[in-house]
């Protein structure tokens, strides 16, 4: 008798009707036939959008009492979670640990890929176990196919050390939806390539989880309307950007912005706060604190009105 492969019924391996030919297809049909593809992971991603809310609530609590935010996968998955845990820091001023990213086969895996390391259930386990996991924590399972033995030892782990679980996959019928606290599944459907998620499992992966960090980071007070007022000014470019932020915000012109950010250690929060409240850096830090580091709540004052007269003008 001939056994069943394990990973023939996944929708990410399935065939797709739609590309039965493109080995022969002009490109400018190609071209259409995976823009209309493309189409189907907004409908998809729009479909977990309760399971997205639900998990941007896990993150926010779990960084609000002290926990960590961790990312685990392996090959496209893997380096999801990587760009993730990486432009955290830049844009919202997290510190390195406050959002980290395990990848299957380390960081070499990340430039070049390393087959087979996906399949090290003890490794994903010691992975996790490395990190010393708390109650207070937040462990991100992404797999694609929902069946990665490293992510599944990763977050058996996580389960053990009592980590709050959630499992990004374009798998809905995964069994791990009853192991884990919460399970994001877009079902996007057969890729145009078979099997390959870096495709449309892929883009929908990273919508969802662009939307899990970025939301998360909105509602612990690291914008102040859409402007990203907790940008690190490691660059000439987010330098620049956080001139125009204060001059957004204050009024006052380009060359008082650079002053202000100077005098406040190139802290955009606390250097808004500081001229619309008159006051110096370390009141102005204390300020943000005790509004639990909102400007919106340090200076009591609402932002859109005047994004709104700007774009008018």
């Amino acid at each position: 008798m001939t056994m069943q492969s394990k990973w023939q019924s996944l929708p990410t391996e399935a065939i797709n009707p739609v590309s039965l030919a493109i080995d022969k297809t002009p490109v400018r049909d190609i071209v259409d036939m995976i823009v209309n593809e493309d189409r189907k992971v907004i409908t998809a991603v729009h479909k977990e959008k309760e399971r997205i809310a639900h998990g941007v609530e896990i993150i926010t609590q779990a960084l609000r009492k002290g926990g960590r935010i961790i990312f685990i996968g392996a090959g496209t998955s893997g380096r999801l979670g990587v760009v993730e845990a990486a432009e955290m820091p830049p844009t919202f001023s997290t510190s390195p640990t406050e959002v980290q990213a395990i990848m299957a086969g380390g960081q070499e895996a990340v430039f070049r890929a390393k087959e087979g390391v996906e399949d090290n259930f003890e490794e994903g386990a010691r992975s996790l176990a490395r990190l010393r996991l708390s109650k207070r924590d937040v462990v991100i399972g992404v797999t694609a196919s929902g069946m990665t033995p490293f992510v599944r030892g990763g977050l058996t782990r996580a389960r053990k050390a009592g980590a709050k679980i959630i499992f990004v996959t374009c798998w809905p019928g995964s069994e791990l939806q009853n192991f884990v606290d919460l399970q994001i599944a877009p079902g996007v459907g057969p890729e145009i390539i078979a099997g390959s998620t870096r495709l449309k499992a892929g883009t929908a992966t990273k919508m969802v989880l662009n939307m899990l960090t970025t939301i998360s980071m909105i509602k612990l007070g690291k914008t102040y309307g859409n402007l990203m007022v907790d940008v690190k000014s490691g660059s000439e470019k987010l330098k620049d950007r956080a001139r125009r932020i204060i001059t957004t915000v204050t009024g006052i012109e380009y060359d008082e912005a650079d002053a202000l950010l100077k005098r406040a250690k190139w802290n955009v929060k606390a250097a808004i706060v500081m001229q619309k409240a008159d006051l110096t850096l370390p009141q102005a830090i204390k300020r943000l604190k005790k509004a639990d580091d909102s400007i919106r709540e340090a200076i009591g004052e609402d932002i859109e009105p005047r994004l709104r007269e700007l774009l008018r003008a």
